[in-house]
């Protein structure tokens, strides 16, 4: 999704987002038509570990909203889910990424990381791993690896000798 909500003013600027909704000074999620949306409970999240809550928010009344359409789903009030620690965590994410430090970051990892893959995948023809078990498949990646890694001796002393 970076691409998307970087990228994609559509998407980014969406009113109908519930990231996007304003907020009032009670801290209550207002709607593009303007209705409020009211919290009705919090829930854990599901297999966390750390002790996270969703807030989820129901509208007042969706009943002859112009939006509705294109705002929800069903028939019922639109309800919205919020978690507020992923959300600042997602939106820093967001900002490490954009910033001059993270860009060099990005551009490093996508000529280091595709290179070896792609050479690997197509050149030595190695699509997947045909053993079973976690001491198995390591010993797999290691010896494919260090074919790789031979590969590139191989041809650099070879280009040493044709300088020399």
């Amino acid at each position: 999704m970076y691409k998307k909500e970087t990228t994609d003013e559509k998407y980014h600027e969406n009113p109908f987002r519930a990231v996007n909704f304003k907020t009032d000074s009670g801290e209550e999620l207002i709607c593009p038509n303007g209705r409020k949306f009211h919290l009705a409970y919090r829930k854990p999240v599901k297999g966390n570990q750390y002790g996270r809550q969703e807030e989820y928010y129901t509208c007042e009344d969706c009943s002859e909203c112009p939006y509705a359409e294109r705002c929800k789903k069903t028939e019922k009030n639109r309800t919205v889910r919020i978690n507020a620690e992923l959300s600042s965590m997602h939106q820093e994410v967001l900002e490490n990424l954009q910033s001059i430090h993270g860009a060099l970051l990005q551009m490093n990892r996508s000529i280091q990381a595709e290179g070896t893959f792609g050479i690997i995948k197509y050149d030595r023809w190695y699509k997947r791993i045909v053993r079973r078990g976690l001491e198995s498949v390591r010993l797999e990646l290691f010896l494919v690896s260090i074919g790789h890694n031979l590969y590139k001796f191989h041809n650099k002393q070879k280009r040493l000798r044709e300088v020399v």
